[in-house]
């Protein structure tokens, strides 16, 4: 991949510097609007190398990136703009532009991203004080900076989403700041020495792609949502496929409630497929909901949410469980295959990811945050919010969310009945007999050697007894629960990040998709399953 990207400027007036991040679209983009109307805009992404040696930058990560950035460069260049790339520390890209041209106002989104880039905003907002120059942040997902008041989150969620989006650029008369350009490339995944793996069949980047998906979905397979998500046989047609796009902006969080919304006005729609928009307007709340928690908390990426449960995990990380959970090799088919199709694609849906978190946490006990590292390169769709909440959430550690315990045989027994999830994603499975579909490692030598698959060699046996192990872990958990010190923090927990939200005002929050029975039920159902759309 090679780019333009500035070494000159001509000087003219100070510029107004729209700095791009997780942001890559122009429409409802309210910092570009902001920067075109006070004067000359200089467009600007900044590729830092830091942030890709972080344990949960990947290799489908940056080439996403730079397919969303093509797209970006192209919808700049049909208003007049040009996407200028620098490569080095954001501070050190300020200066020198400062310094070559002038920046007036800094413009951006406000991000809340992992602890590395939140360090970089610290440093970058110093940089403006010292240097005069004013940042602009406008919010871009329902996600209050400095918040001090839970309840008050839930109220500024509906009334974002419910603004007129930023007016479109073309409204306003853009000036470009001229520049010279220097033909150079840009660094490459090798360049940056991030891992040679990358999903074969991951989701492409790009708005054109975002609007795509979002289009196919609103229009035709929104219809399987409600019930369609939870295996993973259907969830790939049934869930939206936005995740990806969201955590890059490509397409905003408001823009797609509204189109939702609007959708969902349409007579001719059934009621079924009313109530599945419904519940997706639904988890659009909880993925800012989730968000919140690490911006009102970003250590909550390092340690436990409640600090009782310190030391729970730490100390008995076993890594030859983490080695065979990495490689597929559990021995159960359901994690087995969920690993395997995540490997090749870059996406699983939210109830086998919560599956594989659990699958970790109780029969392997693993601490949360290697996982939730190895999880962040896998997930393509990764959202440093909803990710090391969701992956505390399901490792039990929040201290006010209820145990969920996934039975990885149960949950084949589930989600899987006939097998075809499973013998898609692990190919020796296609010999293994039905009867023994969901405990192979349990059958007979006769049997092994009549369909020509051996137990311990083409399929693995589980390093551990699951059922025994869940139960001897979940009785740690509620030890560790019932001690006082344990019980007296956890108001201190729901003050800080608890859901304020009540079923009147669940009902206020989709009341523009129409009503539904069974409000209660549906959003018990996405407390379990979190913000996965």
């Amino acid at each position: 991949h090679r780019h333009r990207h500035p070494r000159l400027f001509s000087p003219s007036m100070s510029a107004q510097l729209v700095w791009f991040k997780r942001d890559l679209r122009v429409a409802d983009h309210a910092p570009l609007i902001n920067a075109a109307k006070a004067g000359p805009v200089l467009c600007l992404y900044i590729l830092e190398p830091a942030l890709w040696q972080q344990p949960d930058a990947a290799r489908q990560h940056f080439h996403f990136t730079l397919e969303c950035l093509r797209d970006l460069y192209t919808a700049l260049r049909k208003h007049g703009l040009t996407l200028q790339i620098h490569v080095g520390e954001a501070t050190d890209v300020l200066d020198d532009l400062h310094r070559s041209h002038g920046i007036a106002s800094l413009h951006s989104h406000q991000e809340t991203g992992n602890g590395w880039s939140y360090e970089r905003d610290l440093s970058v907002r110093a940089w403006c004080q010292t240097q005069g120059v004013l940042w602009q942040e406008t919010p871009q997902f329902g996600v209050l900076r400095g918040l001090r008041d839970r309840a008050l989150w839930q109220p500024a969620w509906q009334a974002l989403m419910a603004q007129d989006l930023a007016p479109k650029l073309d409204s306003v008369r853009a000036v470009n700041v001229q520049t010279q350009w220097v033909q150079s490339p840009l660094p490459s995944a090798d360049d940056l020495k991030l891992a040679p793996h990358e999903p074969a069949q991951r989701q492409i980047g790009g708005r054109t792609s975002a609007l795509h998906v979002l289009n196919s979905f609103l229009s035709v397979r929104s219809r399987q949502y409600r019930g369609g998500i939870s295996s993973p046989l259907s969830a790939p047609a049934a869930c939206s496929r936005l995740s990806p796009y969201l955590a890059m902006g490509c397409v905003s969080m408001r823009e797609v409630a509204q189109q939702t919304w609007m959708r969902a006005k349409d007579d001719q729609l059934t009621a079924s497929h009313r109530k599945g928009l419904r519940a997706f307007v639904s988890r659009l709340h909880w993925h800012c909901h989730f968000i919140q928690k690490l911006e009102s908390e970003p250590g909550i990426e390092w340690y436990n949410m409640h600090r009782g449960y310190d030391d729970l995990r730490e100390h008995a990380f076993n890594t030859a469980h983490f080695q065979v959970l990495q490689e597929g090799r559990t021995g159960w088919p359901m994690v087995d295959a969920c690993v395997n199709m995540l490997h090749a694609t870059g996406w699983l849906n939210f109830r086998m990811r919560a599956m594989l978190v659990s699958v970790a946490a109780y029969p392997l006990w693993l601490h949360w945050r290697p996982v939730g590292e190895w999880l962040a390169r896998e997930f393509l769709d990764y959202e440093p919010g909803i990710h090391w909440s969701q992956l505390q959430m399901q490792s039990g550690t929040t201290g006010i969310n209820t145990t969920r315990i996934y039975n990885p045989i149960k949950q084949a027994m589930d989600q899987d009945p006939h097998g075809h999830f499973v013998r898609q994603w692990v190919p020796a499975m296609r010999l293994v007999p039905d009867t023994w579909l969901f405990e192979p490692w349990r059958m007979p030598a006769s049997v092994q050697q009549q369909c020509g698959v051996v137990v311990g060699k083409d399929i693995p046996v589980p390093l551990v007894d699951v059922e025994a192990e869940i139960r001897i872990n979940k009785a740690r958990l509620y030890a560790r629960k019932q001690q006082p010190s344990v019980r007296a923090g956890k108001s201190a927990v729901i003050t800080k990040h608890a859901s304020r939200g009540t079923t009147q005002a669940r009902r206020q929050r989709t009341a523009r998709v129409g009503s539904t029975s069974a409000a209660a039920d549906t959003d018990v159902q996405l407390s379990l399953l979190g913000p996965s759309c």
